[in-house]
């Protein structure tokens, strides 16, 4: 994963910007005192770094929103957590329309700037893993649970490093694992059935699994046989949707080979509707991706299907 490294002079340099917005703000509102609810916890060091700002005279950290004349957080990405704590502050200050809404101010805005890799602050990176077992100890208690018990003493280390594993798809590069061959002598339909695999609902973070089903027919160009299944592994080792997954792989194969046509079906059973929701342990979804001559070509495509079953 590739990352926009801020230090702590980059952190207080951004915080002069928004210290002078806020100044701005409050000449143009008539307003002497300005109370910052700074959104958890990111928020918290950006206040903090306002503080230390000159011109910050008659600024104070609030924990209350209800007492908050302008909103800080760290990072505005698609903007969710801030109309989020906006609509928090309508409801506790009890806001009538068309009276102004708190502003929210933010050290970094991803979209202004063009920023597309993952932002990390000094604080994240003074022990990053550290972070995340923090993370795994408070959902724990969240849930009712005692962190301190024997049994979970190491859970939150060992949750850390299973996600690595479970999410190892994002540290993969497609360019890294496929191996094409030129062979203008193959030009029948290849097939590499009954893939097992393993993924993570995007919507509860539980895991799906099942077996995939990946064909193609080759244009000169074959890929080696193990290849298919380190496709596969790249779109699966991640927060997915099954529909996504089969789209994925034959547009990675379409890319590379050039093929006549692809195809990738998958059949898998979701938890997310196993052991909540409607509960129905029986049920099993199937998802297809069908390209080129396997989509349009009625014989290719009922030879690939007759394949697979």
């Amino acid at each position: 994963m590739e990352y926009y490294d801020l230090d702590w002079n980059d952190v207080q340099q951004r915080a002069y910007k928004v210290t002078k917005r806020i100044l701005t703000w409050r000449a143009s509102h008539n307003i002497q005192s300005v109370a910052m609810y700074p959104i958890p916890r990111g928020g918290v060091y950006a206040a903090l770094h306002i503080l230390r700002c000159e011109g910050s005279a008659g600024f104070y950290i609030t924990d209350d929103i209800a007492k908050a004349n302008v909103i800080i957080d760290d990072l505005l990405d698609t903007g969710t957590t801030a109309k989020r704590y906006t609509a928090k502050a309508v409801l506790e200050q009890r806001i009538e329309f068309p009276q102004p809404l708190p502003p929210v101010f933010f050290l970094v805005d991803k979209q202004q700037e063009n920023i597309t890799s993952w932002v990390r602050y000094p604080w994240e990176r003074m022990n990053k893993d550290e972070t995340i077992e923090d993370n795994v100890t408070r959902l724990l208690e969240f849930i009712g649970e005692d962190p301190t018990r024997e049994g979970l003493i190491g859970t939150p280390n060992r949750v850390a490093k299973a996600y690595k594993d479970l999410f190892s798809g994002y540290d993969q590069k497609l360019e890294d694992l496929i191996t094409v061959f030129e062979d203008g002598t193959c030009d029948e339909m290849v097939v590499l059935r009954r893939l097992e695999f393993h993924s993570c609902c995007e919507h509860h973070m539980l895991p799906f699994s099942g077996v995939a089903h990946i064909g193609y027919i080759p244009n000169k160009k074959v890929i080696g046989v193990s290849k298919l299944a380190r496709i596969l592994e790249v779109f699966t080792r991640r927060l997915q949707i099954q529909e996504r997954i089969g789209e994925q792989v034959t547009d990675a194969l379409n890319a590379n080979l050039q093929p006549l046509g692809s195809a990738c079906v998958l059949e898998a059973k979701h938890h997310c509707m196993m052991c909540r929701g409607v509960e129905k342990q029986g049920a099993e979804m199937v998802t297809s991706s069908l390209t080129g001559a396997m989509r349009d070509d009625p014989q290719a495509r009922a030879e690939f299907l007759q394949f697979i079953r």
